[in-house]
């Protein structure tokens, strides 16, 4: 194998297994340097924390605890007589491995279909755009490349309140290999992975308490779309206490003893578990030898532009190392950018237009600009909103909570926020992708016509609320 490359990617996650296939396919001589390593000891994985223990594996388990509560509380309501119903957690296991191994084995195959040359072994970039790769016996081998793209991802964030264990306490990650259901479980951080987790097992009987720092609600996503969700996750049994400060977790007798503080003072519980999931930093760690040339700021995130170039000559970074969302599909759009303009080309990322979802049920996502955010930037702009109680598909399917929000612009009417939280948001948040994307207006969605019945038919009659002109809901009286 020789050691000089077109382009040398550090990391085979979503961004950087991505821009690997992308750079190959675009006639460049490509590897892609990767250390996971699987359960052998020996074989090397692809695929990064999101195939690995984070999206997919997440999103198994999700899916599989929703059809459990189903059969247990819902299928009455259809008419469907189920009893006892029973979860073998084992096999839930075994049927989430199997698609991690699937889609992980998926990628190696696509290395190979477009001539992508992985190398297994920590990477390390030294000066001159050359990277050093260290395998598991601690032997190096130095390559040289023409561009290298860093894209290590990111790990769970440790707080000095509750180290991991990883028996008791647990990271995102362990709290995906429980082999049974804990009677009491404690999660701290009522963020994205915080909600997910502590979903998976509260539909399987745990009783889960999520302790939040912060006094507001998803205070990323609009507001009212927030306090719908809430509402709902309550009503699900998620006990969710807000503006609470973690002070200390100490295991005694096989329980967890925590200890926060909120309004009403000093408060003590006990779990069986405890998931810490309080976000995410990059990992950067051992990634760049001090005279490389790349600079980074104090919580590890490297400098880039707007095209992801760092400060190095030929050097490149995207994903969760840089600055933005920590989402495994900006991660993928960063990485087809670069490669694509290290082939010459001038394509960007339009940040404005990258959706984010929480995968609970109900589902919240949502793209663009908030109430909230208009509001703070004194901008004018209107609003759409039709609940799926009034949505003849959401009531079919006994779904019919949450509701579609638009935001428009006063003058221009053009899109300026889509936001979900319902059944199917992650598949429906698309369509306010692409209108965005081709700068549609609120109007355009209003003369588009959906099919019937369906979800998106919330779509459109959000769309024509904008204008107060929607069909099957009362529609608010304009103020004179």
């Amino acid at each position: 194998m020789s050691d000089k490359f077109d382009v040398i990617v550090i990391g085979a996650g979503p961004g950087g297994y991505v821009a690997a296939i992308k750079a190959a396919q675009l006639g460049l001589k490509t590897a892609c340097v990767e250390s996971w390593t699987g359960k052998d000891g020996k074989s090397q994985v692809l695929g990064g924390t999101c195939l690995n223990v984070g999206c997919i594996p997440s999103k198994a388990l999700l899916e599989v605890t929703h059809k459990f509560e189903e059969a247990s509380h819902d299928f009455d309501n259809f008419g469907i007589q189920v009893k006892d119903v029973q979860m073998d957690v084992a096999k839930m296991m075994e049927r989430k491995a199997g698609i991690v191994k699937q889609l992980t084995g998926g990628i190696a195959g696509l290395f190979k279909a477009n001539g992508v040359t992985p190398i297994h072994g920590h990477g390390k970039l030294l000066a001159g755009r050359k990277v050093e790769v260290t395998d598991k016996d601690g032997k190096s081998k130095t390559y040289e490349a023409e561009n290298v793209i860093i894209a290590t991802g990111s790990r769970p964030i440790e707080i000095p309140p509750a180290p991991f264990d990883g028996d008791y306490i647990v990271d995102s990650e362990g709290a995906l290999e429980f082999t049974e259901v804990p009677k009491r479980l404690g999660v701290i951080g009522a963020g994205v992975i915080g909600l997910e987790l502590g979903s998976v097992w509260a539909r399987l009987g745990s009783e889960v308490t999520v302790i939040e720092a912060q006094d507001s609600f998803l205070p990323a996503v609009d507001q009212q779309l927030a306090k719908d969700a809430l509402k709902q996750f309550q009503k699900q049994g998620l006990n969710i206490v807000m503006g609470a400060r973690m002070t200390g977790a100490e295991v005694k007798r096989k329980l967890v003893n925590v200890s926060y503080e909120d309004g009403k003072g000093k408060q003590e519980a006990k779990f069986d578990k405890l998931i810490v999931a309080v976000g995410r930093r990059p990992y950067t760690d051992g990634a760049l030898a001090e005279d490389s040339g790349v600079t980074m700021d104090e919580r590890g995130f490297i400098f880039v532009d707007d095209n992801c170039k760092t400060e190095a000559p030929g050097v490149w970074a995207i994903g969760d190392v840089v600055r933005g969302p920590m989402l495994a599909h900006k991660a993928s759009e960063e990485g087809v950018m670069v490669a694509e303009r290290i082939a010459g080309h001038k394509p960007q990322v339009n940040y404005d237009c990258i959706p984010n979802v929480i995968y609970t049920f109900p589902e919240v996502a949502w793209v663009g600009k908030t109430e909230e955010q208009l509001k703070a930037e004194g901008e004018e702009y209107n609003v759409g909103t039709f609940p799926f109680a009034a949505n003849g598909r959401a009531m079919a399917a006994n779904a019919a909570s949450g509701m579609v929000k638009i935001i428009a612009d006063a003058k221009t009417d053009r899109i300026l926020g889509f936001h979900v939280v319902g059944p199917q948001a992650s598949e429906i948040v698309a369509q306010g992708v692409i209108a965005m994307e081709f700068g549609s207006s609120a109007e355009d969605l209003a003369l588009t016509c959906f099919a019937h019945p369906t979800l998106s038919e919330s779509v459109h009659e959000a769309a024509l609320a904008v204008a107060g002109g929607a069909i099957h809901v009362a529609n608010r009286r304009k103020k004179k």
